[in-house]
């Protein structure tokens, strides 16, 4: 072999496991966004909800990312709201629809649940963070297929995309023991219900991340739905310094939803749920063991035994 030859052969080595390591850091690596429902301002005094709002903007400020908002108009129409609302818009995240009275789609007729879409707009379009990303109050996208067709008609006209979740979870069950432990005793431990909120979102990511790979053969880029309440004014920076140390990449909701697969508009019914799971059921890739796939039914017996 002569030099030249020895040369080429150690090049093509060095290139082989350079793609090689590319490729399987690509496929190791795991990416969320936070989206965060309602803007719910209630529980407190305007102090105590600023405090919240304030604590909420931190953590992700924190963590240098931008987060998605998705408002129920209802709960920001008033002069309080509508501070609460600009500071969203100021710290740069995404403004999105979740309806004004945040109504089930598969109980409500179709031209009331359309002007509520429409009636949250008209909140939400005089801020430049606004965004035409719409999502279903409760993840409810229709019973039937005629139902589900009817409104992707509507948000397609009007410009919008789903806003679509690929990692669901309960929070807003947690949240709900949280504050009435708290409303009992205002001294009471919380530690107990921040080890079991953990646990509850790596569960849930490691669930639905494995999902997204069965599906598609890929771990998309993960938007994570939570809520706007006591639970994450308390711990949204725990469960993104959670993420981080499991080796999962914290990222802007915007750069989340320019992933392709969230151009993907499954063919099951009931519609809604996560978005990797409806599009592994749809492809017979994934089979739906409980329905709905996220409720506080399936976490209340581990939070009985704990006392929680």
């Amino acid at each position: 072999m002569n030099r030249r030859e020895l040369v080429g052969r150690i090049g093509a080595s060095v290139v082989a496991s350079t793609v090689a390591f590319h490729t399987a850091f690509a496929a190791s690596r795991r990416e969320v966004a936070i989206t965060m429902d309602d803007l719910a301002l209630h529980g407190g005094d305007e102090s105590v909800l600023r405090a919240r709002n304030d604590s909420i903007l931190r953590a992700l400020r924190e963590h240098s990312i931008k987060a998605a908002i998705f408002v129920t108009g209802a709960n920001v129409d008033s002069p309080f709201g509508a501070e609460m609302l600009q500071a969203w818009n100021d710290a740069g995240h995404m403004l999105c629809n979740h309806t004004y009275s945040h109504r089930n789609c598969e109980t409500t007729e179709f031209a009331e649940y359309t002007a509520d879409i429409l009636r949250c707009e008209q909140i939400l379009r005089a801020y430049p963070r606004f965004r035409r990303f719409f999502r279903f109050p409760y993840l409810k996208e229709g019973k039937t297929a005629a139902q589900r067709d009817a409104v992707r008609r509507f948000l397609a006209e009007h410009g919008y995309r789903n806003g679509a979740v690929t990692i669901d979870a309960s929070d807003w069950y947690v949240d709900d023991r949280l504050v009435k432990r708290l409303a009992q005793d205002p001294d009471a431990a919380t530690g107990g219900y921040r080890d079991f909120y953990l646990q509850h979102i790596l569960d849930r990511s490691n669930y639905y991340d494995d999902v997204s790979r069965r599906a598609l053969g890929r771990s998309v880029r993960h938007t994570l739905l939570v809520h706007h309440n006591v639970l994450n004014g308390l711990f949204l920076g725990d469960i993104l310094d959670q993420y981080v140390k499991q080796g999962w990449t914290p990222i802007d909701a915007e750069h989340a939803y320019a992933d392709p697969v969230f151009r993907q508009n499954p063919d099951v019914v009931p519609a809604g749920d996560s978005l990797v799971l409806a599009i592994g059921v749809a492809s017979g890739k994934v089979k739906r063991d409980r329905w709905p796939s996220e409720d506080g039914e399936y976490e209340a017996p581990a939070m009985d035994r704990l006392g929680l």
